[in-house]
């Protein structure tokens, strides 16, 4: 098949990219660079389907009608967005132009050349969960900051675009992802951030008082989620969860990282307002219709990521 990933650089995007290119399909990439890397896509420029990436921006209608022009696209794996929840506290116009009008753009090309849209949304676009059971599709949902506030926005128009034109669309919300290529700086995710901090023998600073909890997906077991939402009609006007389906406060995450627990250290939170005490994923419903489930412990995937981490800063770079 035809796919176009926006957001392939980025590090879950990278992940995607590589599945699809696996499977034999000819894959372009649309990304502005503001997150992701072109080093991200390095090692996949083997594949003799690997189509090329386009730096351009999904606000710029032209850039869009140009690559849609140019190649008969099967399916749009949307995954390009400002995902920065501070970014969008401090400057919500931004987040909302990219992640909303951004993906109102590409909803108008994709109707126009028939083309399936797989949205990447959030966990962040829900309340906490309040049973052990976890967090499911038909939950409440609580835009507390301007990024969850534009995904959701962005997910009505995705979802009304099925409903109203009949256009295959699924809507995602995969819980905290992390792995190997993910940012070890400021825009990366807990995981990465720690053991990063461990290794260079800095201090492993946690937010508020650490008792907030996370449910942590392994990016491989994303990507893979990603890739089949795609490839299945029966999600086709569908919010889909993905997640391990087990929590961890961030205090125990940091102990689980780092061995000297003199170095963890307890800071302000940066944004408590928009903090989630309590992320659980229930994925029964991609269980069911995609017969999809996590295949990677927390354990192992942190051991995994430790060890890409070593290797980037031997070879000079994981930032």
């Amino acid at each position: 098949m035809n796919l176009l990933v926006t957001g392939g650089a980025g590090f879950i995007g990278r992940w995607v990219v590589k599945r699809l290119l696996e499977q034999g399909n000819r894959v372009w990439v649309l990304d502005d660079l503001s997150n992701g890397r072109p080093e991200n896509l390095e090692d996949l420029m083997k594949y003799e389907t690997f189509m090329g990436m386009t730096q351009g921006d999904i606000k710029h209608l032209k850039t869009l009608e140009d690559l849609f022009s140019s190649s008969d696209f099967d399916i749009c794996y949307h995954l390009a967005a400002s995902i920065n929840v501070q970014d969008s506290i401090d400057d919500p116009m931004a987040t909302f132009m990219n992640d909303t009008v951004g993906t109102f753009h590409l909803l108008q090309l994709c109707l126009k050349n028939q083309v399936k849209m797989v949205f990447m949304s959030t966990c962040m676009v829900y309340e906490r969960a309040s049973s052990e059971a976890g967090i499911t599709e038909t939950d409440p949902v609580k835009p507390a900051s301007p990024y969850a506030g534009s995904k959701i926005a962005a997910e009505n128009m995705v979802l009304s675009y099925y409903h109203a034109y009949g256009l295959p669309t699924v809507v995602l919300r995969p819980f905290n992802t992390y792995g190997p290529f993910q940012k070890t700086g400021g825009e990366g995710g807990v995981v990465a951030i720690f053991i990063k901090n461990k290794l260079d023998g800095n201090p492993v600073e946690i937010y508020g008082d650490g008792t907030q909890t996370r449910d942590l997906l392994y990016v491989e077991d994303c990507a893979h989620f990603v890739v089949e939402a795609g490839l299945s009609d029966r999600v086709n006007g569908e919010i889909l969860n993905a997640g391990l389906g087990e929590d961890i406060t961030i205090n125990d995450l940091a102990k689980m990282i780092v061995d000297d627990q003199n170095q963890i250290k307890h800071v302000k939170h940066i944004h408590p307002q928009s903090e989630i005490n309590k992320l659980t994923c229930n994925y029964n419903r991609a269980k069911s219709l995609l017969n999809w489930e996590p295949t990677v412990s927390l354990e192992e995937g942190i051991k995994r990521t430790e060890e890409w981490v070593q290797t980037t800063d031997l070879l000079g770079g994981s930032s």
